[in-house]
């Protein structure tokens, strides 16, 4: 309440100093010249056994920012191991066979920072942010971790409870299960398509089964050692040649390759009584290393991939259907998808598809004015750039583009390449990769009030 009376006093001041301020509404003044991202300077060495280092002096503050990179994770997996890597980061995370978990947790706390530890779809990694001195230990003591992991069997099935109770919680969740039937529609056959597992393949994980995935997922061919911050250069390589000797060389990275589902699927994940239907609207697409790819990521931004975006307009603005539709392009290896989701109230799931489609379509037969798109671009732009202006964001970027296989010219030319972004390109990217016609529709919610609206729509019955 604060706040509000000091910001209503503070407006009225501007208005007695200032009396044409409430009747003259002025323009604010135009932007200034875009300005890319720039990469700051870095170092790569590589050691013997094949393991990568990427150093980025960057910045005044006195702490440096380390991230262990291993390039494998959930993609990896095979089709009875859904989170097999989640368990082993979880059971790494219970120590060494130097130092227990309390005992790591001490002594990065003496540091300054912590040990994270955690899996991705495309890799799983130790991070940390530690004041600059401490930089050399830090890397000792993350190089204990992961070469020398103790993975204690009297932790394992804590952990698996702690898994299954996560496991449950997602799963009653909609739109959890709207995403989960949405990737396996489309990569059926694919890591990319198994977003959870049963809880009868949690209970089968055996330390066994952990060891076994950690001795053939990570080598030193697979692994980047990231800094950027402060450090001292020759203190931290010396500190790395000397923890990471042992790490055996191990196999380079190999990611399966999806082959998306070239057929379109509708599907009603029942949900009696339900309020709201949970929906995702999407199909397959291009990656990042695609040309097309900048210009579909503004495309994306126009149409529901940010807060003035068209879809969120008209969904959320206009006909009140929902409060937080949003869409994504999401990047994959060498795949990627488009897709629109939504919580919308029952009654309307219909209309709300119909008006997804009417935005995609409209942007199909008539390119976006140019005060749009610059608008889209500048808002995208500034974005990016605020986002990778510290050293966790630089190592985001680095970690992308080396699990894309992509050059640094994607990071640097990225802005120069948005704002190259014609109208007519716009329109064209629409046209050829966000098509309705292909697009798969998950929707959880009363099928008994959901189905007829979700047929007339899109004027096709729905297989049962």
């Amino acid at each position: 309440m604060k706040n509000i009376v000091y910001s209503l006093s503070f407006l009225l001041g501007l208005f007695l100093i200032q009396p044409g301020l409430a009747q003259e509404k002025e323009m604010p003044p135009q932007g200034g010249t875009p300005k890319n991202f720039s990469l700051p300077a870095k170092e790569v060495i590589t050691l013997d056994n094949g393991l990568s280092v990427v150093l980025v002096p960057y910045g005044s503050l006195p702490k440096a920012t380390i991230q262990v990179v291993v390039k494998t994770g959930n993609i990896n997996e095979g089709a009875e191991e859904v989170w097999l890597c989640d368990m082993m980061t979880d059971l790494m995370k219970e120590g060494s066979t130097s130092y227990s978990a309390k005992e790591i947790a001490n002594k990065m706390a003496g540091m300054g920072g912590n040990l994270n530890i955690g899996t991705g779809m495309h890799t799983f990694s130790l991070s940390t942010s530690v004041l600059y001195e401490f930089a050399p230990d830090a890397i000792a003591l993350m190089a204990d971790v992961l070469v020398n992991p103790s993975f204690p069997e009297s932790e394992l099935d804590r952990l698996k409870n702690d898994m299954k109770r996560s496991l449950a919680v997602s799963l009653s969740n909609p739109q959890s299960q709207a995403q989960q039937d949405f990737y396996s529609a489309l990569y059926p056959d694919h890591p990319y398509g198994r977003v959870y597992p049963t809880e009868s393949m949690v209970d089968s994980y055996t330390v066994e089964n952990i060891k076994s995935f950690y001795n053939a997922q990570v080598g030193a061919k697979r692994t980047t050692i990231y800094l950027a911050g402060k450090f001292n250069k020759s203190k931290v390589i010396d500190q790395i040649k000397s923890s990471f000797a042992t790490l055996k060389e191990g196999e380079a990275s190999s990611y399966p390759i999806a082959k998306a589902a070239d057929i379109s699927r509708v599907n009603i994940i029942d949900r009696p009584d339900a309020p709201q239907s949970t929906m995702y609207y999407g199909l397959p697409t291009i990656d990042p290393s695609h040309p097309d790819y900048v210009a579909l990521d503004v495309a994306n931004s126009i149409l529901g991939g940010s807060f003035a975006s068209r879809i969120t307009s008209n969904i959320r603005e206009d006909k009140g259907y929902t409060y937080s539709p949003y869409s994504a392009l999401v990047s994959n290896y060498k795949t990627g998808l488009w897709f629109e989701a939504a919580d919308v109230t029952t009654d309307v799931t219909g209309a709300s598809i119909k008006e997804i489609n009417y935005e995609i379509n409209r942007l199909q037969n008539e390119p976006p004015t140019q005060e749009e798109l610059d608008g889209i671009i500048n808002y995208e732009s500034g974005i990016y750039v605020l986002q990778n202006s510290t050293p966790g964001g630089i190592i985001g970027q680095l970690v992308f583009l080396d699990i894309h296989d992509l050059d640094e010219s994607f990071l640097t030319d990225k802005v120069k390449n948005m704002h190259a972004v014609t109208p007519e390109k716009v329109q064209q990217v629409v046209k050829d990769y966000i098509r309705p016609e292909d697009m798969s529709l998950i929707v959880v919610g009363d099928k008994l009030k959901v189905k007829e609206q979700i047929e007339e729509t899109l004027k096709q019955p729905i297989k049962e």
